[in-house]
């Protein structure tokens, strides 16, 4: 086997490799040896297959494995000779004509493109300063919580009269058939619906059209699907919907008592406020941490600065890009990049690219150096909440999620990360600072020279 480096620039390396024939060959009549024995061919006693036949029969499917063999081989040794830290699969280009190899006439060449992981040595994280945001919640808060949910369980009750006619808020009871050019269309039927008005349940334009409308009336509802619908056949179409409205409710607030508490199966209205307090305070928890590990993010991100890997980047690059291009066909770019030319938001995509890609390694390097595992236990319990995601289908996920290399290592990248995050705040120096609840909760803007 031959190895020579063709080019090294950066963190980028190039080499070419060739497995002679001769050993690639030699390779072939090992393999054809230790199957011969194996075999069961008409015309010969088992095990007494001659070389030579097993070799006519299947001498290019073996090749084909000694090949993939060497190639996988001859890789591992060209990292490990030069004590290389590869940043994602090298990138094999086979040189010559690959089918001669098969046959056995030519030598397998290949050139080898790597790029390697960047040498630096992370900040102590003993020396990093934060500051933690926190917010409780006050009495006023958890009150107009217990009020918000009891308005949620509202109940709806007929209304009655003769001048009787929807409003805003009502609940209606409807039948409807929806047509697209005078035909009925799949999804559009339904009886016995139960719609709130104005609370968004349907497509835009379909609810306003019922406020006014008399029990046991028909009304012809005409609106157009948003372009961006999740049936694409309905997209854009304009549709009318023959809709029949059998009944009127009007809303009945529950109070916020003792017996709505029970209604919820709890003792008492104040078990139900203490039990909203706790569900605001790890709400508020959670955006008290997002917003430390967004400060973290940010103390790490300017306290790195080595060459990152070109293929690393622009696949996190690609990723994004892709999803801006998505946004913007669907009309939904963000307001400050809505006027922007494609050259801009490539300029700024990329240096958000380039800093997920620094952190990301700044990350890895902190945990690979305290030894940060991920353990099975906590694997499972990722892949558990995600396949409970899909109901019935549950036990099915997991079984392919549990046999599925490339979903592990995504539903363990992230739990890796949180711990890595946990070991560097336990170790920095972090102040508490209360701050109004807006505060906490509003969107934070990207560190300066990330976008114009």
């Amino acid at each position: 086997m031959q190895i020579v480096e063709k080019s090294g620039e950066g963190l980028s390396r190039v080499y070419g490799v060739t497995v002679p024939v001769a050993e690639l060959s030699e390779r072939l009549e090992a393999r054809i040896k230790e199957i011969a024995p194996t075999l069961n061919v008409k015309g010969f006693r088992p095990g007494k297959v001659p070389t030579a036949h097993v070799r006519r029969l299947y001498g290019k499917a073996l090749m084909s494995e000694v090949v993939q063999q060497s190639l996988t081989e001859s890789t591992q040794k060209v990292l490990d000779d030069n004590k290389l830290r590869p940043a994602g699969e090298p990138e094999l280009k086979p040189e010559g004509d690959i089918e001669a190899v098969i046959d056995g006439k030519a030598d397998l060449a290949y050139e080898l493109t790597v790029d390697l992981m960047p040498e630096f040595e992370p900040v102590d994280a003993a020396t990093l300063s934060l500051t933690r945001p926190v917010y409780a919640p006050t009495e006023a808060e958890v009150d107009e919580a217990v009020a918000e949910l009891a308005k949620q369980n509202r109940t709806y009750e007929p209304r009655t009269g003769k001048t009787v006619k929807a409003k805003d808020g009502d609940q209606l009871v409807v039948d409807f058939v929806g047509r697209v050019d005078g035909e009925a269309f799949e999804g559009g039927t339904a009886t016995d619906v139960e719609l709130v008005l104005g609370s968004g349940q349907f497509i835009p334009g379909f609810e306003e059209q019922l406020v006014g409308a008399k029990p046991d009336s028909d009304v012809t509802v005409k609106v157009t699907f948003p372009e961006g619908y999740q049936a694409a056949h309905l997209a854009g179409k304009a549709a009318e919907f023959e809709t029949k409205v059998k009944e009127v409710r009007a809303p009945v607030d529950a109070p916020a008592d003792d017996e709505f508490a029970k209604r919820l199966g709890l003792e008492s209205l104040e078990k139900l406020k203490e039990l909203v307090k706790g569900n605001l305070d790890e709400q508020y928890a959670g955006a008290s941490r997002f917003k430390l590990k967004r400060a973290l993010l940010d103390e790490l991100d300017s306290k790195h600065d080595f060459p990152l890997p070109p293929k690393m980047v622009e696949a996190e690059f690609g990723s994004i890009w892709q999803q801006v291009e998505q946004d913007k066909a669907a009309g939904q770019l963000p307001p400050e990049d809505a006027d922007k030319t494609d050259d801009q938001l490539r300029k700024e995509y990329r240096k958000i690219a380039e800093r997920r890609v620094r952190l990301g390694l700044v990350l890895a390097e902190i945990g690979r150096n305290a030894n940060v595992q991920v353990t099975e236990a906590e694997l499972n319990e990722a892949i558990r909440r995600e396949a409970i995601k899909y109901g019935a289908q549950a036990q099915e996920i997991f079984n392919l999620l549990r046999q599925n290399a490339n979903a592990q290592a995504q539903l363990r990248a992230p739990i890796f990360e949180d711990k890595v995050v946990d070991l560097i705040v336990s170790k920095a120096k972090v102040e508490d600072q209360a701050v109004s609840k807006d505060d906490l909760l509003k969107e934070d803007d990207l560190p300066a020279g990330y976008a114009e």
